[in-house]
């Protein structure tokens, strides 16, 4: 209509933040203004003829040990770092795809939580896989760290407090005080390697070939850190290692916590290691206020019982431990100029 001044409203992208809990075993995203979003087993299945990527996550998981000779389900990540850059460059991408949708023509701020122990070649390959995925700025932020602000620990406080995040490839074990981490250590042992050790013990000890998720799932069921006073028992299916024909075995929860014993020891001097290297002030402080325990391997049956033993020091899992690390994630990014001075930036 003539003299009517005609006006075109754009719509305003701001750009969104994620944080990443990039984890062996599975991966957590968080994502500004909506929390936790995503989580998926970090599996990726891939085309070995073609080298397309064919399934991520959960679809790539129910692969596992059940493909042909062209498609292989894969890990991208072990004991915590990148193992294969390209295939872990897909699977960011996807979780990247899946939690923007429509609004993935911004390119977002990402937060990656890594083990504390990594080199810095294997914190650059994390930061430009997060960068060719197709974020804008990727920050790492060191596991720990992340840990401890998601379990609500007063780490900005002057007094110490003891983190130990057990995962599915590693163990990151540290002390903090005034928003920094003062001691630390980190093993490579964590839930893949406790199920390796139940792998080989029904191996040696009942000629059965079994994948790892038997393997998983004896651990979530019957697995006790602790020799459990009452005996629970299961059935184990696989392969026999002799007649090669499908076999099924009993077992208890007793030869479980046998099976998974040395890997459990190493877990444990990776925590007596940081206290032995805690300042005195401190470690009067973690002596009061308990040893926190967070991620996935940490809800093994009696490992808090057994850490308190072992130590010397109270233990008790974090509430939601699976989650701590990416919600700790979600909150330095979120504050990112508080916390620019413990991360690392590209």
């Amino acid at each position: 209509m003539r003299g009517e001044r005609l006006t075109m409203k754009f719509p305003l992208f701001s750009s969104k933040r994620l944080g990443i809990d990039l984890g062996t075993s599975n991966s957590l995203v968080w994502s500004s203004g909506e929390g936790v979003v995503l989580s998926e087993p970090s599996v990726v299945a891939v085309d070995s003829v073609s080298g397309k990527v064919v399934a991520v996550g959960s679809q790539a998981y129910e692969l596992l040990g059940r493909t042909g000779t062209n498609l292989v389900a894969q890990k991208p990540l072990r004991e915590g770092v990148v193992a294969d850059f390209l295939v872990c460059e897909a699977m960011l991408k996807y979780f990247m795809d899946r939690v923007l949708g429509s609004s993935r023509i911004v390119r977002p701020e990402v937060m990656v939580c890594v083990p504390s122990g990594i080199t810095q070649v294997e914190r650059r390959a994390v930061l430009e896989a997060a960068l060719s995925a197709g974020a804008k700025t990727a920050y790492l932020i060191e596991q720990p760290l992340a840990a401890a602000l998601g379990a609500k620990l007063p780490i900005d406080a002057p007094f110490g407090s003891m983190i130990v995040d057990i995962g599915g490839g590693s163990t990151g074990s540290a002390v903090v005080s005034v928003g920094g981490i003062v001691v630390s250590s980190t093993a490579k042992a964590g839930g893949g390697k406790l199920d390796e050790a139940i792998i080989t013990y029904m191996r040696r000890n009942h000629n059965l070939i079994i994948g790892e998720r038997m393997a998983e799932d004896i651990k979530i069921k019957i697995g006790s850190a602790i020799v459990p006073s009452a005996k629970v028992v299961m059935e184990a299916r696989g392969r026999d290692a002799i007649s090669g024909l499908p076999k099924t075995v009993s077992i208890d929860n007793t030869q479980i916590s046998e099976a998974m014993g040395s890997v459990l020891a190493v877990i444990i001097a990776c925590v007596k290691s940081t206290l032995e290297q805690t300042p005195p002030e401190l470690a009067s402080d973690i002596i009061d206020h308990g040893i926190v325990m967070t991620g996935g391997t940490s809800m093994l049956k009696g490992l808090d019982r057994m850490m308190s033993s072992q130590t010397n020091v109270p233990a008790h899992v974090a509430e939601d431990p699976m989650q701590c690390v990416v919600y700790g994630c979600g909150i330095a990014l979120e504050n990112i100029e508080t916390w620019k001075r413990v991360v690392e930036a590209r």
